[in-house]
């Protein structure tokens, strides 16, 4: 394996003209890939025997010049070809921290602890299909906290940033922002994926919806159960105009409602049960394995709110799917999806790229448990972007390995 990992490194650290980053990189790649409970720079240097130069380490992942961009570039090329993306998908995932010396540290919520915490926050874009994916960018996310300028900023943090490396065009800017910085610049790399999926932290902001539809994407995205919305069926309509003052405009004579009263309003029986893939415990699936379904409705919509109505340039509401996942026995809808995928599109399709975000929690879990993804313990700005992108290669290469080996007739469709 050692060999086609040295074929695999040269081809995605092409970039690195320099002798020792290519040696190092390839040391910090095996280390990343040994046995071992922590991949920080220590303990991976004490498993690498003859290379495990600590000092040569630390100074590769924490202050060599390299640009973690070139990398990711070569990366997403490399596994475009294998993936075959139908997909992007962002998500985020938090760094959990002791301290406060770290770059952007701060407290605030990440769904890796369910709660506010001392912690990082990184936003990642993944390529994705049924049978793989592979995370191919990062943003590390700067809370108000450590922004110059902000009426939360903290001096403390701010003035740690000269220290961390922070450049000082970095300021504060939303996750959903983070994910369309990236897909622009997945798209400079020559890289066109139709269809963006994320969770409701992005679904929710309308703003990520609009910039998405601005760029030509589709998207499926999970959003809050009280997104207020119209029905399709309703119709904005004019008030009689006096013929004094301001003429009035179309406007929607009932309020909007909370997208889960409108999935209640349509009734249990609406959900109509659907299998999306087949799991990897034992069962009745044509593979031998246990078949994951659930039930789920799917209405046509028009989201409302003021964010949607400043993009819009006449009076009606823009249609879309809102899909509800209301499983047998639960009272009422467990999850919501909105998407702007066609008006023909399949209820079996819908739920399919929905729940595709499965990939992304796969990946974090592999990262974070085999690969430490979460164990960098530098300080610095590029320090942090340059372990992650290295556990992305290490998790891209491992990614190649599994699909070498996977038998075709038992591959995932």
């Amino acid at each position: 394996m050692r060999a086609e990992l040295e074929e695999f490194a040269e081809e995605v650290f092409e970039p690195f003209a320099r002798k020792d980053q290519r040696r190092w990189e390839q040391v910090y790649l095996r280390g990343l890939l040994t046995d071992g409970q922590r991949k920080s720079v220590e303990p991976m240097a004490a498993r690498l025997g003859a290379d495990g130069n600590r000092q040569a380490l630390a100074h590769f992942v924490t202050t060599s010049s390299w640009d973690p961009a070139h990398v990711r570039a070569r990366l997403a090329w490399k596994m475009e070809t294998v993936i075959r993306p139908s997909a992007l998908i962002f998500d985020d995932t938090g760094f959990l921290k002791d301290g406060n010396a770290s770059a952007c540290v701060s407290r605030q919520y990440t769904g890796t602890a369910g709660k506010v915490t001392n912690c990082q926050v990184g936003v990642s874009q993944h390529l994705a299909s049924d049978h793989a994916s592979a995370a191919v960018n990062w943003r590390l996310f700067l809370p108000e906290t450590w922004a110059p300028g902000s009426v939360k900023a903290e001096p403390g943090k701010v003035a740690r940033r000269a220290a961390c490396g922070i450049p000082d065009d970095i300021g504060h800017v939303e996750k959903w922002q983070l994910a369309l910085d990236m897909l622009d610049e997945t798209r400079s790399w020559g890289i066109e994926v139709p269809l963006a999926i994320a969770d409701a932290g992005y679904g929710d902001a309308a703003a990520f919806r609009h910039g998405l539809q601005a760029r030509g994407l589709n998207y499926m995205v999970g959003i809050s159960t009280t997104l207020p919305a119209q029905p399709s069926h309703a119709i904005p309509v004019v008030e009689p105009y006096s013929g004094t003052g301001r003429p009035p405009v179309a406007k929607y004579p009932d309020k909007p409602q909370p997208v889960k009263q409108l999935v209640i309003a349509a009734g249990r029986k609406a959900a109509k049960p659907v299998q999306w893939r087949e799991g990897s415990r034992p069962g009745t699936g044509r593979s031998g394995s246990k078949r994951i379904y659930s039930r789920f409705a799917a209405l046509r919509i028009r989201p409302a709110g003021r964010e949607v109505r400043q993009t819009l340039s006449g009076p009606e509401l823009p249609e879309c799917w809102l899909l509800a996942e209301w499983p047998a026995g639960e009272p009422e809808p467990v999850q919501l999806w909105l998407s702007d995928l066609p008006a023909d599109t399949p209820l079996t399709t819908l739920v399919r790229l929905a729940k595709l975000r499965w990939r992304i929690e796969h990946d974090y879990r592999e990262m974070k448990q085999a690969l430490g993804l979460a164990h960098f313990e530098g300080r610095t700005w590029n320090g942090w972007h340059h372990h992650v992108t290295l556990v992305s290669v290490a998790h891209a290469f491992c990614t190649l390995q599994r699909l070498a080996t996977t038998p075709k007739d038992t591959a995932p469709a």
